[in-house]
């Protein structure tokens, strides 16, 4: 600090003859209080006292409601309308995804009001871009109870086609746990290995939308109907085995998926519909051929379809991390195939 700026110098300098004799006497602007004397009586009580007082409260924060969510950019707008109309409020990115508006309860009816003269005049458009490709091992998970199986049949270890393979006669006798353990068993190497290829395209596919550990024991569960049904609809002694009615099932639920996130204002009918068309040309692509389960094929992706209607639709928009739930499919996905062979080998 300047010199000449100092509180601790007067700003004039004082010349001797000014000083009086007696000196000059400054006056304490704050007196400090002597810090009062207690008795070790006192200072116990006074412990005690602050013991036995109430824990300070949380400083309570007013409720607040949520009148909007939406994409980055649907909120912005959003936002910039009720700037425009004085109505004070707060942005925030919610755990499950998309980001929200909120207002003071007060303000809620005025806010929801704008809202919607503003939409009615300029329609919202949803958007539905096209997901970066990426490779997920959830996939893995699910074809690993299929590989073991199959390997351990392979070797010779243990003859589990005769009680494993679905057999429509023996079904219909009472024998239902054949459309689970067939699943899991297959003709030769070419065979194990196009189920995989295949099945993991389709299930990498689901999970840019949703865990696919959460879905897994209903598609085993759809497969395992579709197999029921074909056991009704052939009622001879049909015999069919392997996982492309799984695959089959992946592939139904993941065009119902795609066509619940398709853009309401899309024209054309056929452009609505595009993903199940797709899906259903994609199945007759793959299920036609020698010696396929042609039945099975299109049971399983009709099964699939209603698989697609269990998550929620925002969910899907939004995305879902993993979380303990699919650790529980997992295990459920599981335990379908333990319980099914664990019966049939008894």
């Amino acid at each position: 600090m300047p010199r000449f700026m100092s509180p601790l110098r007067p700003r004039y300098m004082r010349s001797p003859s000014d000083i009086p004799k007696e000196g000059l006497h400054i006056q304490s602007i704050t007196a400090t209080p002597e810090a009062p004397k207690f008795s070790s009586e006192a200072n116990t009580a006074s412990l005690n006292a602050a013991q036995e007082s109430p824990e300070p409260q949380e400083p309570e924060y007013p409720e607040i409601v949520c009148v909007s969510e939406g994409t980055f950019r649907q909120i912005r707008d959003d936002s910039l309308v009720l700037l425009s109309q004085g109505i004070s409020h707060r942005l925030l990115r919610s755990i499950e995804g998309p980001f929200l508006i909120l207002v003071l309860p007060e303000h809620e009816a005025r806010a929801r009001e704008q809202l919607e003269l503003y939409r009615k005049e300029n329609p919202p458009k949803e958007e539905n871009p096209p997901i970066p490709l990426s490779f997920s091992l959830q996939p893995l998970w699910v074809l690993l109870a299929l590989l073991i199986v199959t390997l351990i049949d392979f070797t010779d270890a243990m003859n589990l086609h005769t009680p494993g393979i679905s057999d429509a006669a023996k079904v219909l006798k009472g024998e239902w746990w054949r459309s689970l353990t067939a699943q899991t068993l297959h003709g030769d190497v070419r065979h194990l290995a196009s189920n995989l290829i295949c099945g993991y395209i389709v299930m990498n596919m689901i999970t840019f939308r949703i865990p696919l550990l959460r879905l897994a024991p209903f598609i085993a569960i759809a497969s395992a109907i579709a197999n029921l049904c074909v056991s009704l609809t052939v009622q001879t002694s049909f015999r069919s085995l392997g996982f492309s009615t799984f695959v089959f099932a992946a592939i139904g639920c993941l065009s119902v998926i795609e066509f619940r996130l398709m853009p309401k204002e899309t024209h054309g009918l056929l452009r609505r519909f595009a993903p199940l068309c797709g899906a259903a040309s994609l199945a007759v692509f793959l299920g036609l051929g020698e010696n396929a389960d042609i039945l099975g094929h299109a049971y399983g992706f009709v099964a699939g379809l209603f698989c697609g209607f269990i998550p929620s639709k925002k969910a899907l928009r939004w995305g879902t991390p993993l979380a303990t739930a699919d650790g529980i499919g997992l295990l459920i996905y599981y335990a379908l195939y333990v319980i099914a062979w664990k019966i049939a080998l008894a």
